[in-house]
């Protein structure tokens, strides 16, 4: 790990991020083009606090962020490895650019450090703002990268209590578990990695245990990120986030959204990147316009449980395609909430009783699992961090998710959404805008 404090931290490459920014961005610019987006920063760990100088190292890696731009070797990768996104749309990102002019970065110290902050000094704690402001075609590619730069910059600054030592034999170990178990298993890490160092480690680990694990029913299905999935030569992972459902219920009216949602998705993507993610609105919102049409339920191969309990979701959806008629059997379910190893068997026991198939989405427990370098033992905690859509055209937009009391955006918008959907609106509600 560097001890240098003033270098920038960029990412890889272009492709340094999720596939889902870039296939959600050609849906964007198909569907809603020049539509203005913007996002928030939301640090959920209050008791974690940032300092000035991680803050001005983060200001000075942003604003190198345009430096950033598709290469025609990556180009004439994306267009073997990911057919479904057009040439037009490889025109549109070979061209773009990060413009930091989008963005809008603060530091508010703590009380304690006010005095410290207007010194000038590098150790006054407080909190970051981020927001993110411009053409939503344009805004979409921040959030993923961004997170990363800072979660990299903020263990390289402030908290630097960690090593390397046994990050290859644990992401190893983990992988030879679920490969051995007969898990199907992507790496979603991007966001909240400890450093591109240890995504890179912990890739190179996770494909060598399965190359070690050749009777193991299990398989390393690909990652998340694009430029490790062109690196090693594996199948980049993911089809559709939230801010899909959140921006397109702002826009469109939140009768019916998930449908709407799902619906002019199909238009980009007739017959590829069909996982349906039920939970934005909350997972029992998002059947009710799923029962509605059994071409959904055909058509689309399977569904992506993100929040709440996980160990109902199969159940509960056994039961939907049943009531639909449609042999459930043959879809698919994919886990990307908060998965380690032990939580992914569990699952995956369950939906073999149950005659599911099933395969797991899993981010930090791989990315940015680390004990403090002095004890040995104690957890070296990520970053609890999101950058969320928080408006479309004016727009607010909202996330309720299954986790019904914790919701995101503005909070008139979602106690509406809650009242459309029928949601029950409770003084526990926490409503972060």
């Amino acid at each position: 790990m560097s001890d240098k404090t003033d270098d920038i931290v960029l990412p890889a490459s272009l492709l340094d991020t999720d596939l889902y920014k870039f296939t959600m961005q050609q849906a964007v610019l198909q569907h809603f083009p020049g539509v203005e987006g913007t996002y928030r920063f939301t640090h959920r760990d209050r008791d974690v606090f940032f300092t000035r100088a991680c803050f001005e190292r983060f200001q000075r890696s942003a604003s190198q962020f345009d430096r950033l731009q598709l290469s025609q070797e990556e180009r004439e990768w994306l267009a073997k490895a990911c057919p479904y996104l057009k040439p037009s749309y490889l025109d549109y990102l070979a061209s773009y650019r990060f413009k930091p002019e989008h963005l809008s970065l603060r530091f508010v110290p703590v009380p304690d450090d006010e005095d410290k902050n207007a010194r000038g000094d590098g150790s006054a704690r407080g909190q970051i703002k981020i927001d993110v402001a411009g053409p939503w075609q344009d805004t979409i590619l921040w959030e993923v990268p961004l997170m990363a730069s800072l979660s990299e910059i903020y263990f390289t600054t402030v908290d630097k209590d960690w090593n390397y030592d046994g990050q290859e034999e644990q992401a190893y170990a983990k992988a030879k578990t679920l490969l051995e178990a007969g898990c199907t298993f992507s790496e979603f890490g991007t966001r909240r990695r400890r450093s591109y160092r240890t995504h890179d480690l912990i890739m190179d680990a996770i494909l060598r245990a399965q190359r070690d694990s050749p009777n193991a029913t299990g398989k390393v299905a690909g990652t998340s990120n694009m430029h490790l999935a062109k690196k090693y030569n594996v199948t980049p992972m993911g089809t559709i986030a939230h801010e899909w459902f959140m921006g397109v219920g702002a826009l469109k009216g939140y009768e019916g959204v998930n449908a709407t949602a799902l619906r002019l998705w199909e238009e980009v993507y007739p017959n590829v990147l069909l996982i349906a993610l039920t939970d934005t609105f909350s997972t029992e919102a998002f059947y009710k316009d799923f029962v509605t049409d059994k071409h959904f339920a055909q058509h689309w191969v399977g569904l992506r449980q993100d929040s709440g309990d996980p160990y109902v979701f199969a159940p509960r959806a056994k039961q939907v395609y049943e009531q639909l008629g449609v042999d459930y059997s043959s879809k698919s379910i994919i886990f990307s909430d908060a998965l380690n190893v032990e939580k992914a068997l569990k699952l995956k026991k369950q939906c073999d009783e149950l005659g599911f198939r099933c395969s797991f989405g899993i981010g930090t427990s791989l990315s940015n699992d680390f004990k403090k370098a002095s004890s040995g033992e104690e957890k070296s905690r990520a970053l609890n961090m999101v950058i969320k859509l928080s408006s479309v055209a004016g727009k607010p937009t909202v996330k309720i998710s299954d986790e019904i009391t914790k919701n995101t955006g503005d909070p008139a918008t979602v106690r509406h959404v809650k009242e459309i959907f029928g949601i029950p609106i409770s003084e526990k509600d926490e409503v972060v805008a």
